[in-house]
């Protein structure tokens, strides 16, 4: 029976170790890659309820109209008051509206949040289009103070294509708080005029 000699053992211990070691860095690249690669699927997609980002308003408008549907809710541990300005609208596909949150910033200091947002029911989210949103950044609140924010959306008149969407009347928009982790803000909530398109 023919051994190896060491020398060739310990090549082999090495491939098999540079292989280990290989295999360990990709999972771990792979594990950092996976919530940006779901979160760009989502977006893509609407997979979950996540809304579309839009450049601009579409040019037709379609023959549906829809109620949308706003909800607020704050992590307990973020000193706020989270609202919409209406508790829901009517919205005809293709028609750019304006909705304002106010927040209340309850604590002696100022407060930075981040907002998670989605929309129910999961099928709307390929046609639930934000052209601009408080949602994409980073919400400072000065001490004791309210601000209000407005989200710029429309419903894509192309949903009245889509046979998942054929029964939907409603669509709720709901955004969550969470305190944020950063330590410079990013951006501060001060909206200088409250106008509604």
């Amino acid at each position: 029976m023919n051994r190896p000699t060491d020398a060739l053992q310990k090549a082999r211990d090495r491939r098999v170790a540079w292989t280990v070691s290989g295999v360990a860095c990709l999972m771990l690249g792979l594990s950092f890659a996976a919530v940006p690669l779901y979160q760009a699927f989502c977006r893509a997609t609407g997979y979950g309820g996540t809304t579309q980002v839009a450049e601009q308003a579409p040019t037709t408008r379609g023959e549906r109209t829809l109620t949308v549907r706003f909800d607020t809710n704050v992590a307990s541990d973020l000193p706020w008051k989270f609202e919409p300005d209406t508790p829901q609208i009517r919205v005809q596909t293709g028609e750019v509206k304006t909705v304002f949150f106010r927040i209340t910033n309850h604590a002696n200091k100022d407060a930075a949040g981040v907002a998670s947002y989605n929309v129910a029911p999961e099928v709307s989210g390929s046609w639930f289009n934000k052209i601009s949103c408080f949602c994409f950044d980073e919400v400072v609140v000065p001490a004791g103070q309210t601000v209000e924010l407005p989200v710029v959306f429309f419903l894509d008149p192309a949903l009245e294509q889509e046979p998942s969407m054929n029964g939907v009347e409603s669509v709720t928009l709901s955004y969550t708080f969470y305190a944020s982790k950063k330590k410079t803000p990013i951006v501060s909530a001060d909206v200088p005029n409250k106008t509604k398109l």
